[in-house]
């Protein structure tokens, strides 16, 4: 977007990129203008909107159960496992999950007197600002992440089933409201559909949305309906994992609610549910999906933390956490960096490089090759059968190609003198195997 100046459509290695609505990439080009063209940089808006998503939970959490109950949703969220990971990670989790609790807050706002809640001031600006804030949050979610932004909408409307004698309808102004999320949606949705002939709309909601729903993608998750319906308890199981070291008490807390709960537990539960169930029925799985329930849940544990588990518990795993993080984030992924190939690969030939330089790949499509090789090639990474290998390195210009050590040693005997090789070995996290890459360079012509 910096490069073409354009603001509306993303690219990635000169491609349309239907993959995520804009605001990500808004908010990396911000990054961008402040910090420059880094990791750092690309990894910064996530952990700003991790921090706000905090704050809004001690604020909301100060209204359903009072300041220790805002400091401890606050905590729980920060040091759950999954949020660790994606409060650093370039993608736009974080953002929808900004977004989806900002919505859920002002719902519960505008069903407060019904959840038991004092109003906090005059109900019709109250429920003025309250709408506001909901439908703005929904029109924001839906840039961040498409239409997950819209969960909260089914969490307000499930109350219905907790709630008797209350009207949705007159609290919420749902037509109106919802034009004016659609409105904001729009003012990115209309230019990008019309731009790309209506691909953003086909390829960004009937592949990534539609698609993805009713299909596995990238091999995340089951194809046949057996395993479909076995791996249905899939989030239900990895919550335990994801939300370590606070899923401890999960247990726990179940038994408690089921005994005993109140309006704004119910309100809450509905919309962790919410989150879980439709997450469940869709297909394509993947651990972080259910993310946008994880803030619900902090408060909801936060209510009834000191009834189900000590203030030593709370305190040692909190700490725990944070040691675990450091030592991760300071130990641990200095040691595993090196072994990354794309790293390796453009450490070992930095000095070689060449803005003119096209490059390509064999089986190691990887976007980190293009974030790495980028900041000093501007060509364009492409991918190329075996049998291409020869016709790509023997064609006019500076160039090369990352493929397999196999591929390398049985194009070896084509390899020229002036020529220079590399080679990396690693491990490729994403695909969960270990990596075995040559890199031929031609600097010539």
């Amino acid at each position: 977007m910096r490069q073409r100046s354009d603001y509306v459509i993303p690219f990635f290695n000169d491609k349309y990129r239907f993959d995520k609505p804009a605001l990500i990439y808004w908010t990396q080009i911000a990054s961008y203008s402040v910090f420059g063209e880094n990791d750092f940089a690309a990894r910064f808006p996530s952990a700003v909107a991790a921090a706000l998503t905090a704050l809004l939970l001690y604020g909301w959490g100060r209204r359903a159960g009072g300041e220790r109950v805002g400091w401890w949703a606050a905590i729980i969220f920060t040091l759950c496992l999954q949020v660790f990971i994606h409060a650093k990670a370039s993608v736009a989790d974080m953002w929808l999950v900004f977004f989806v609790t900002a919505a859920h807050w002002a719902g519960y706002e505008l069903l407060a007197d019904s959840l038991g809640r004092e109003s906090s001031s005059s109900s019709g600006r109250r429920f003025a600002t309250w709408r506001i804030i909901f439908y703005v949050a929904l029109g924001l979610g839906f840039l961040a992440k498409g239409p997950l932004g819209w969960l909260p909408l089914l969490t307000v409307i499930s109350t219905k089933l907790f709630l008797r004698g209350n009207s949705l309808t007159h609290r919420f102004w749902f037509v109106t409201g919802m034009l004016g999320a659609f409105a904001i949606v729009c003012t990115w949705g209309i230019p990008a559909v019309i731009r790309t002939n209506g691909d953003f709309f086909r390829v960004g909601i009937g592949r990534h949305v539609v698609e993805r729903s009713f299909n596995v993608m990238e091999g995340h998750g089951a194809n046949s309906w057996n395993t479909y319906l076995a791996a249905m308890p899939f989030y239900f199981l990895t919550v335990f994992i994801s939300f370590f070291p606070w899923s401890i008490k999960l247990p726990g807390l179940t038994k408690r609610l089921w005994r005993q709960r109140d309006a704004t537990d119910n309100y809450l539960i509905s919309g962790i549910l919410v989150v879980f169930v439709i997450m469940s029925l869709v297909k394509t799985k993947l651990p972080h999906y259910t993310l946008p329930a994880f803030p619900l849940l902090a408060l909801l544990l936060a209510r009834h933390l000191f009834e189900i588990g000590s203030e030593r518990f709370a305190k040692r795993a909190a700490l725990g956490a944070v040691g675990a993080a450091l030592a991760v984030a300071f130990i641990a992924f200095p040691l595993l960096a090196p072994t990354f190939p794309s790293a390796q690969l453009y450490k070992l030939s930095r000095n070689d490089l060449r803005p003119e330089m096209d490059f390509a790949n064999i089986d190691y499509a990887e976007p980190s090759v293009v974030w790495y090789f980028r900041s000093r090639c501007h060509g364009f990474f492409r991918g190329l059968f075996p049998d291409q290998l020869e016709e790509f390195m023997t064609s006019p210009g500076p160039r090369f190609a990352i493929v397999p050590t196999s591929v390398a040693q049985a194009y070896s005997a084509k390899i020229r003198p002036d020529w220079k090789t590399y080679r990396a070995t690693g491990f490729t996290i994403v695909h969960g195997r270990p990596t075995d890459l040559t890199m031929i360079l031609k600097q010539s012509q």
